[in-house]
């Protein structure tokens, strides 16, 4: 490169920044030892949210499959863990397996999807979401209509269950941004982001393209499961209009975009300014809604590379860094 120029992708601060993030991470797990347990299920809540950002921007901020039925696996991973219970499975047990499950919905629906592209893909996502919705809202031994409970967490007491079910939701979040980061961090990284770019070109030069949107689309099920599951271990109980309604994409997409699209970092923070946006436009009713459009079409119109542009144009290192950047030589 040029004296003025250089290309990096970590350094001794990198590094050292990393760890203590890894150690914080840790750390967290003694929170219920710490804090209140409305604010241990107030932070179970948050790290859902992280869940479903990160599975979203994976998708569709880095391999390009903007899908709006996310929700689908956010509901089959909810209503599988209330059917594994229903049969004697233990619930956290269940909340596991129902995540795998929508790992293996998502192999199932994969081959039918991903042969859509753009817009057709989007609407594809949520006419499966609806469908399923229909099928459980038929099914009066998971509730009909009219919603059902995960009544086997009753066993223990409330305060435990809020911990366990906080320990369980860290331990998912940890996992996930270990297993995007380790994606994106590989070759795949770069290839992943060369489909979303140009799907024709990057096949032209070698890239796998099928492979690797599979794995994207599988991954993303997979988290959008667990969170859908954890979701009802946090509030112990469903209904099929909400946990399947299309306002968890509207959420996801908020929270990506406002956060930074197609950044590692971007969506954990736009997870936590919706948190906090969540908890203070509740209070206005119906101008919640609004009050959140309004926030997403400023950052849209005046920061389009989200809040995380902010801060990673200022840090003399990269934070987290899953790919090369061009950096100003010291």
């Amino acid at each position: 490169m040029t004296d003025q120029w250089t290309v990096q992708r970590s350094g001794r601060a990198t590094r050292v920044a990393s760890t203590g993030l890894v150690a914080f991470g840790i750390a967290l797990f003694a929170v219920p030892f710490l804090f209140r347990t409305d604010v241990v299920q107030q932070l179970t809540t948050l790290c859902t949210l992280i869940i479903m950002a990160v599975m979203w921007n994976v998708l569709a901020g880095y391999g390009g499959l903007v899908s709006v039925g996310q929700q689908a696996f956010i509901g089959f991973g909810a209503y599988g863990t209330v059917f594994l219970a229903q049969r004697d499975v233990h619930p956290y047990l269940a909340v596991v397996l129902a995540s795998i499950a929508s790992a293996v919905l998502a192999v199932a629906l994969a081959p039918l999807l991903l042969r859509l592209r753009g817009g057709q893909f989007a609407v594809g996502t949520w006419v499966v979401a609806e469908a399923l919705a229909l099928l459980i809202a038929l099914d009066e031994d998971l509730g009909g209509g009219t919603g059902v409970s995960l009544r086997g967490l009753n066993a223990f007491a409330p305060d435990w269950r809020r911990a366990y079910t906080y320990w369980l939701t860290l331990a998912f979040t940890l996992l996930l941004l270990l297993l995007v980061f380790l994606l994106l961090r590989r070759r795949s990284g770069a290839a992943i982001q060369a489909i979303r770019d140009d799907e024709e070109a990057a096949a032209s030069l070698g890239v796998r393209v099928g492979p690797l949107k599979f794995v994207l689309f599988v991954l993303a099920g997979f988290g959008c499961g667990a969170a859908g599951a954890l979701t009802l271990a946090n509030t112990l109980f469903i209904q099929p209009q909400s946990i399947f309604g299309v306002q968890w994409s509207a959420y996801m997409l908020f929270m990506v975009l406002v956060g930074g699209i197609g950044t590692y970092e971007g969506p954990i923070l736009g997870a936590v300014l919706f948190f906090l946006l969540q908890d203070w436009f509740a209070q206005f009713g119906a101008w919640y809604l609004i009050g959140l459009g309004a926030v997403a079409i400023a950052f849209a119109l005046f920061l389009p590379r989200g809040l995380w542009s902010l801060a990673d144009d200022r840090l003399p290192f990269r934070l987290l860094p899953v790919g090369y950047s061009l950096r100003p030589a010291r």
